[in-house]
Formats: structure tokens, C-alpha cells, sequence
């Protein structure tokens, strides 16, 4: 399951084939030393109007600890980054944007299951595997449910162009062979982002998508034993994380 800050959604280069050995990723909560590598990460991945700044990037590790995840080559080179925040359903519900939901200056809500992708930033498509694998025992001991984010449907102004008429959330929710139409849901739907909760206009600025934004959610695998896991020792839900990704 991976997610993406809506304006960074569609990325300037899409994630290479991995060059490097899964063994060599070292996947860990990020520290306020990382932003530097961070940035190099941004740079690479991402236009210069969409990339996170050194002021981001350090306010999110600062407010999120445990929710601000890296992936590393062995010398230090920053492979993937996650940034998720906790949200309420309510403060989901009254977001008009994007921008409301992943602010970090809102205090974390003392009692949710849920949170809100913020960004992944990537350049390789095994480090955001490893990233997942890392987070998944760690929101199950939490008590983490379910992940929310925005996306941009980049197939909406084409067929608009041939149905006028017809609101945006009838494209959202159109299917082919069962998955989305739209590439960006489709993609997000074979990630785990599987219900479709709401169709925002105004969302974010994304010309292909008419500044409209899907808000999607994915369920963390096995989360329904939340009290369970609780009390199961971190090490034993690490051992599982493998099997844990699978399903997804």
C-alpha cells in the first residue's frame, strides 16, 4: 500500500526497478539529522513547486516520530520516505483540501484509529515495499486501523470532455474489469486503497484532474484484532510483517 501527497501523486519519474539487494535497504523511523538526504530525495523525485522544503520535512519528523518512516541505501542515501499523521473521520468529513487534512500544526486527536497519508516520496520500488513491511507490526501495536489519503483522478478532464453533463463522481467511481478507470485510482487500488469515500472539488491544484480529489482508504491487514496485538511483543508481529504485506 503506498501513498502520496495529491500534488506529488503523479511523480516527475516513476520508481526504478530496485538496483539494490533488499538486504541492503535499511528501513527506520526518520531522524531531524535526515532532512539533508531528504531533500536530496525530493529533488530527484519531484519538480521544484512540489517538493517538500527543509521547514516541511523537519516539522513532520518533529510532530510525527513515529509515523515519519525512511528507507536507506548502507551509505546513507535516502530511497523512500512516508509521512502520515493521525486524523479523525470528523476532521476528514470538514476538510474542503488536501492542505486541511495534512497540515502539521494540528494537535494529534487522543483517540483514533485512523491516519492520513501525508507524502511518499520514492526512486525505488523496493524501498517502499521495505517501508511497509517496517511500518505494518508497528500500526498493529499501535492500534492503527486504516490509512486515508487524497489522490487526483489525471483521467478526469479527458472524459469530461465526452460527458460534460456527468459529475466527477460518477467518473470516480466508473470500473473496467473491476478496478477503477482512472490510471491513479486504479494504481492505488492494487496498493490496498480499496473504498472510494468521497469526491472533493477544490481539493488541491491538478490541471488533469480539474482540482478534484478522491479521498480513498485503505485497511491496515489484521487490524481488526487490534486489542490482541496490543499484547502481543513487537518482535512476534515483526516476524509476521512479510505475511502481513501479502495482505494487503
Amino acid at each position: 500500500m503506498t501513498m502520496a501527497s495529491p500534488r506529488r501523486s503523479l511523480q516527475k519519474r516513476p520508481d526504478r526497478e530496485s538496483a539494490t539487494p533488499s538486504d541492503s535497504i535499511a528501513v527506520r523511523f526518520l531522524r531531524p539529522g535526515d532532512v539533508e538526504a531528504l531533500i536530496t530525495l525530493e529533488k530527484a523525485k519531484w519538480d521544484q513547486d512540489q517538493a517538500a522544503d527543509r521547514t516541511e520535512l523537519a516539522a513532520r519528523i518533529q510532530a510525527y516520530p513515529r509515523l515519519s518512516i525512511g528507507a536507506f541505501e548502507t551509505g546513507g542515501t535516502a530511497l523512500a520516505s512516508l509521512f502520515m499523521k493521525p486524523i479523525t473521520t470528523e476532521e476528514l468529513d470538514s476538510a474542503a483540501t488536501w492542505a486541511d487534512c495534512a497540515r502539521v500544526g494540528t494537535p494529534p486527536p487522543d483517540a483514533t484509529g485512523s491516519l492520513f497519508g501525508i507524502s511518499l516520496s520514492s526512486v525505488d520500488a523496493d524501498a517502499v515495499t521495505a517501508i511497509f513491511e517496517f511500518f505494518w507490526p508497528h500500526a498493529l501495536k499501535h492500534g492503527w486501523r486504516d490509512i486515508y489519503l487524497g489522490s487526483p483522478m489525471p483521467g478526469l478532464r479527458a472524459w469530461k470532455r465526452t460527458h460534460p453533463n456527468i459529475p466527477a463522481d460518477v467518473y470516480m467511481r466508473e470500473k473496467r474489469h473491476g478496478f477503477p478507470r482512472d490510471p491513479q485510482l486504479r494504481y492505488y487500488h492494487n496498493k490496498g486503497f480499496k473504498e472510494i469515500v468521497a469526491c472533493k472539488p477544490g481539493y488541491f491544484p491538478h490541471a488533469a484532474s480539474l482540482h478534484y480529489g478522491a479521498v480513498l482508504r485503505g485497511h491496515i491487514p489484521l487490524s481488526a484484532g487490534a486489542p490482541l496485538w496490543r499484547l502481543v511483543p513487537l518482535p512476534w508481529l515483526q516476524w509476521m510483517r512479510r505475511l502481513l504485506f501479502r495482505l494487503v
